[in-house]
Parts: structure tokens; sequence; C-alpha cells
């Protein structure tokens, strides 16, 4: 894609179908591996910058881009005045925990962060927690201002 100002159609993503393996070795094995130290870093804002490439409007647009994208279910489970708290939960999310795979999940982190601010119109950063005997991974995104 360009670096134009164009936002992609949430609807592009119904024509993507996978099942999710070739999102896990590249987000947990190729890039690390080619980005080094600074994977974590690095795919914070490659999440920030995939949000800026769609029309996001409201909360529901993420949770159809976290489930076309194959990320699971994405939900906000708390709202306060500065912080909103997600959880992502899906048979990926599962299966990922139980790999051998050293996980993170800065990628979405990021992704949230910026659809945030562009729905509330204020700066956010976004931190993630695993919570592997659940199988789930718990999102707080931070208002800044």
């Amino acid at each position: 894609m360009s670096r134009s100002n164009h936002k992609l159609s949430l609807s592009l993503l119904d024509h993507l179908h996978t099942e999710g393996a070739g999102y896990d070795v590249l987000c947990y094995i190729s890039l690390p591996q080619l980005l080094g130290t600074e994977a974590n870093t690095i795919l914070y804002f490659m999440g920030k910058d995939l949000a800026r490439s769609f029309d996001i409007k409201n909360i529901e647009d993420i949770y159809n881009i976290s489930t076309a994208l194959g990320w699971g279910r994405m939900e906000l489970v708390r709202e306060r005045k500065k912080s909103l708290t997600f959880t992502l939960m899906a048979d990926a999310v599962f299966h990922r925990l139980k790999s051998p795979l050293t996980l993170d999940f800065r990628l979405e982190a990021g992704f949230l962060a910026e659809s945030i601010s562009m729905i509330k119109g204020i700066e956010c950063e976004c931190s993630e927690k695993v919570n592997r005997k659940i199988h789930q991974v718990q999102f707080k995104v931070i208002l800044t201002e």
C-alpha cells in the first residue's frame, strides 16, 4: 500500500481467508529473527501503522478487524476515565499459548493503542499481559492526555 491518506475499507478483510499459521510464523519467528532486540518496539509501531490503514470509527470496528485478522475475539471489559481494558480470547490464542514459541502481543497492542486514539481523538499507549491459566491476553489502553 502506498503512503497516501487513503483508508482501507473494513470489507476488504472479508476477502482474506487464512488459518493463522502464516501469521504466527511471521510474528513469532521470522520478524523477531530479522528485527533482533528491536522486534517488540517495531511490532508495536507496525500495529499502530496498521490501525491507521483502516477507517476505524468505533469499538465494533476493532472487534471485527481483530476477528478477521485471526487474532481472536477482542472484548472491552472495563472502561475508566483514563483507561480501557480489553481481553483477547480464541482457539488461536489457546494454541499459541500452548506452543513452545516465545510470544508477545505487541502488534495487537499497537493496533489497539492507535485504534482507540483514532476513535477518541486522544493519544494512547497500550500494554499487554498474558494469562496462561485461562488462555487470555489482557490489554490496557491508557489515554495519555
